[in-house]
């Protein structure tokens, strides 16, 4: 039978045509082994991933018993009673760090840094963590956070009692049937997907080149514009991605607000491609170096630093600074009535919605952004915005 990704650490004894067990341990110099005696069936497949799951379990949890014996499959359960934790000898806090421990062998690492993270920065403020207090721990968040957050806290808060509980080491999820109603839609969720006009894009643009302390980012908004490239593919791009004349950008890989770089959002690499003498060829060609160094980045910060995603906030939106709030190039032409706000990713919308106004098929703008055609259809094509004439694109 073949071998999956859901069949990690599970294989065939060549010898025997049973199923084994074969991992490693952190801090353990040897490959532990286990028989399981049971045919290569999918019943039986199924048995031996969940002996594999409890063990990977038990690893997360530091409880991971070397001798392997807690882990031998018995043809008869042991007749010892099992004892039954109690809910009220662990902490809220104490269980949240078990089960981010767990899901960080099953989740990305940024997902563990950013939600992870800070769900574990909320328990830490709430004023009671144990589990007997769930109903007082749903009324602080509703006193304390916008109703989606308290609504999504609570629920991770119910995954990982409900873990814990299947994991033995509480007797039940005590925040079951503990409920925040699900946050109604938000009525303005279709700002959210607006693009701006050819010439709104424009004066954005035009504003970036002209700021005093903002005209470094200008290349950057040019290409996030014109390409419809997601932020992090575009923080994370190297002149090594892109080919000696600039008409082919390799997007392959993004990076986060944690610097870390992986993959794109779906997976899926591409190739951009720029025609002989686009504005996007010629401006990759106007700032490369003679000599590029390995792995240099294409965009970094006025100070050379990598780009973050927060550092593209503070020029588009506002910027806190010790002599008070600053409004970023975007906000401010906002403010003076010139443009609608929409925040950054709008250079992603506009990209889109402009390059099928202008009679691109979905299919190549799918494959240009990196989606899928029903996402662009769905959120990418603004009848509102393209209905307008039609400049130069």
């Amino acid at each position: 039978m073949m071998t999956t990704n859901e069949d990690q650490w599970i294989s065939t004894d060549a010898r025997t045509q049973k199923l084994v067990i074969r991992f490693w341990v952190k801090g353990f110099p040897k490959q532990f082994f286990i028989s399981t005696g049971l045919k290569d069936t999918k019943r039986n497949r199924e048995i031996v991933r969940s002996k594999r799951d409890a063990i990977a379990n038990d690893i997360a949890l530091e409880r991971f018993d070397s001798t392997l014996a807690s882990y031998q499959f018995k043809t008869k359960s042991s007749s010892s009673e099992v004892v039954q934790p109690e809910n009220n000898t662990i902490l809220l806090g104490e269980l949240w760090e078990k089960f981010k421990g767990f899901q960080s062998t099953q989740l990305a690492e940024t997902t563990i840094l950013g939600k992870y993270t800070a769900i574990g920065s909320i328990i830490s403020k709430i004023p009671t963590q144990s589990l007997e207090d769930a109903p007082e721990i749903r009324d602080w968040l509703l006193k304390h956070y916008s109703h989606f957050t308290a609504y999504e806290t609570l629920a991770y808060f119910s995954r990982c009692c409900q873990w814990s509980s299947e994991s033995k080491l509480i007797m039940n999820n005590p925040f079951a049937k503990i409920k925040i109603p699900k946050p109604k839609r938000r009525s303005d969720v279709e700002e959210e997907f607006r693009a701006f006009t050819l010439e709104q894009r424009d004066l954005i643009i035009e504003a970036f080149e002209q700021h005093p302390a903002y005209n470094h980012y200008t290349t950057l908004i040019k290409f996030l514009f014109w390409t419809g490239c997601r932020h992090g593919e575009a923080f994370a791009l190297t002149w090594p991605d892109l080919n000696e004349d600039c008409s082919r950008i390799r997007i392959s890989k993004s990076c986060n607000s944690y610097m870390i770089n992986k993959g794109t959002k779906n997976g899926k690499r591409r190739v951009f491609p720029c025609k002989q003498g686009t504005k996007i060829q010629e401006l990759l060609l106007s700032i490369k170096p003679k000599i590029p160094a390995p792995n240099q980045l294409i965009f970094t910060s006025k100070t050379g630093c990598p780009m973050r995603t927060h550092t593209l906030f503070h020029v588009w939106n506002k910027q806190t600074t010790s002599y008070g709030v600053k409004s970023g190039v975007v906000l401010d032409l906002a403010n003076r009535g010139d443009i609608p706000y929409l925040n950054g990713y709008a250079t992603r919308h506009t990209f889109a919605t402009w390059a099928i106004a202008s009679g691109y098929t979905p299919d190549k703008v799918a494959y240009w952004i990196g989606d899928n055609v029903n996402t662009v259809l769905k959120y990418y094509c603004h009848p509102a915005v393209s209905s307008v004439e039609c400049p130069d694109f």
